[in-house]
């Protein structure tokens, strides 16, 4: 299917021509293909005929150029075409499928947009490896700082069982106070007894020589 073109190359308004020229520019702008029909030349009389009787007449008596067919399929004029293009809907104005360029152009931007964010995942992996690293580092620290609480945590151990010899030092003294005490009570003792017996004694010497 081929665009159309209806336009005229020797026509005096001026307005005709900008619009013609603005129309040509726009479609080599989004690489449009179509074939351009001056109804103005010699033997063009029989498309002059179809532009006429087949395009829609706005202002004036004819159809005034440029007008846009698909193949014999009526399009719009230069007003249709404008509107069309200002609302991005120019492919839909000229009856004509995306172009398989545009296509592949989008199924290529996709698959760079899925290349750039699989990179992006990738250059995170890094990141993650050096935060594995850095929390196995901190666990090498902590163990390495382990023996030392273990040294500092062993100090008031040693000291609490200094403060136990200590204690079982006391402990053992005054088991030796108290049996040096009853000792001496026993030795106490002992001397009252023999005080006793002394006394005794002396009583029984003292009655035998009353007796004699």
């Amino acid at each position: 299917m081929v665009i159309k073109i209806y336009i005229s190359g020797i026509s005096g308004n001026k307005e005709v021509k900008k619009r013609q020229q603005r129309v040509l520019m726009i479609l080599d702008s989004k690489n449009v293909e179509y074939e351009t029909i001056d109804i103005t030349e010699p033997g063009k009389e029989m498309e002059k005929e179809f532009m006429q009787t087949n395009s829609i007449a706005r202002d004036s008596k004819y159809p005034l150029p440029p007008q846009i067919f698909n193949e014999e399929e009526y399009c719009g004029d230069y007003d249709d075409f404008d509107l069309a293009n200002e609302i991005d809907e120019l492919e839909k104005f000229l009856l004509v499928a995306p172009p398989a360029n545009a296509k592949e152009n989008a199924v290529d931007s996709n698959e760079s947009k899925e290349i750039q964010e699989n990179g992006n995942t990738t250059s995170r992996e890094p990141s993650t490896d050096k935060d594995a690293a850095a929390v196995q580092a901190q666990s090498v620290e902590e163990r390495t700082n382990l023996p030392s609480e273990n040294v500092q945590s062993d100090e008031p151990k040693s000291i609490e069982h200094d403060g136990e010899t200590k204690n079982g030092d006391k402990s053992v003294e005054n088991t030796e106070e108290n049996v040096e005490n009853e000792e001496k009570s026993g030795d106490q003792e002992e001397t009252a007894e023999n005080e006793e017996e002394n006394d005794k004694n002396e009583e029984k010497s003292g009655d035998q020589e009353k007796e004699e």
